[in-house]
């Protein structure tokens, strides 16, 4: 609404779609989603109504849905860059911004976060074989490379680096794939280059696909029925009740399940850090064949026998409860 001599005001909705607009982030897809939720809240309010009482209302249904604080958390900062967007870059006609403070928005607790879980090998062949092929597969590529959901599931056969040194190849997935938004290598060992030699020739661009399509995610319906039945396979077999964090695994535990591999296998924390893709500072463009070799054989490390003979092949948390 346009008034003279006063500040122009602005919906929230208008605020959002500006915001969708003009960001360039990597994650706008989510932020995409978390608008869409808040607009029936406060979509029509001005955005010098929104803090955290208006707010409430979305906190209190979010949180009866069961979504964890973490989550609502990533929700109220989308909000509060809008705001700060809104309060310090966006202008109006006149030269002033669209609102004139941005108000503190407090983040919840995140005492109830679920920790990570990663898997134990009985669990992993409980689960793996209820998958259907096309999940099963990125599922192995991902809990033998660490990687994140959007790196597998958007993986191109350009970003493959042949290594004639090693007889092998890597991936080199650029930053604004990546989460830090940092190159990321891949390094293959003997599971993940099966899988990949598998996949060679299916489809022209995309590693893993289904259907000749990309694939979006491996968090589907499909990995919920089979996280379902492997939750009860687990007590058939066991006797025991299902661990909560296994009945309820993410996709985003197999990252956790290579990390704890590696170090159970007695990787070092640096070799670590470049396997998982974490920030350090390195170059990551700028491998050597033979730190290239070096990192394959630490990946081999976590490799599963026949014999099931692998430093990694037990966890404490087994014996003592711990998560």
């Amino acid at each position: 609404m346009k008034v003279y001599g006063h500040r122009e005001y602005h919906t929230f909705t208008e605020a959002a779609t500006k915001f969708l607009k003009e960001s360039d982030k990597r994650s706008l897809d989510r932020d995409a989603v978390t608008l869409k939720l808040l607009v029936p809240y406060i979509g029509n309010l001005s955005l010098n109504q929104v803090h955290m009482g208006t707010l409430e209302p979305f906190i209190s249904a979010r949180k009866q849905q069961g979504t964890k604080n973490g989550t609502i958390n990533r929700d109220l900062a989308v909000i509060r860059r809008i705001l700060n967007l809104a309060a310090r870059l966006w202008r109006n006609e006149n030269g002033s911004t669209w609102i004139e403070n941005a108000p503190l928005l407090q983040m919840l607790s995140t005492k109830d976060a679920r920790k990570p879980y990663p898997l134990s090998w009985e669990e992993q062949d409980l689960l793996f074989p209820l998958l259907p092929e096309h999940i099963r597969k990125m599922a192995l590529f991902k809990v033998n490379t660490g990687t994140r959901e959007k790196e597998v599931s958007c993986l191109r056969w350009e970003w493959e680096i042949e290594v004639p040194e090693l007889n092998t190849s890597v991936f080199l997935v650029p930053g604004e794939i990546v989460k830090n938004g940092d190159d990321r290598l891949i390094v293959l060992n003997q599971v993940a280059l099966a899988v990949v030699e598998e996949q060679r020739g299916k489809h022209p661009e995309f590693v893993f696909t289904y259907k000749g399509e990309k694939l979006a995610k491996l968090h589907t319906s499909a990995w919920n029925r089979a996280r379902a039945k492997a939750a009860e396979a687990y007590e058939d077999t066991t006797g025991k009740p299902c661990p909560d964090g296994f009945r309820n695994l993410r996709v985003h535990d197999l990252k956790h399940t290579f990390g704890r591999r590696l170090r159970s296998a007695g990787v070092s924390f640096e070799d670590r850090q470049d396997l998982l893709g974490h920030k350090n500072g390195k170059i990551t463009s700028h491998y050597s064949a033979a730190e290239v070799e070096n990192l394959i054989e630490a990946s081999n490390k976590v490799c599963v026998t026949d014999s099931r003979k692998t430093p990694a092949g037990c966890f404490i948390r087994r014996t003592l409860g711990a998560k």
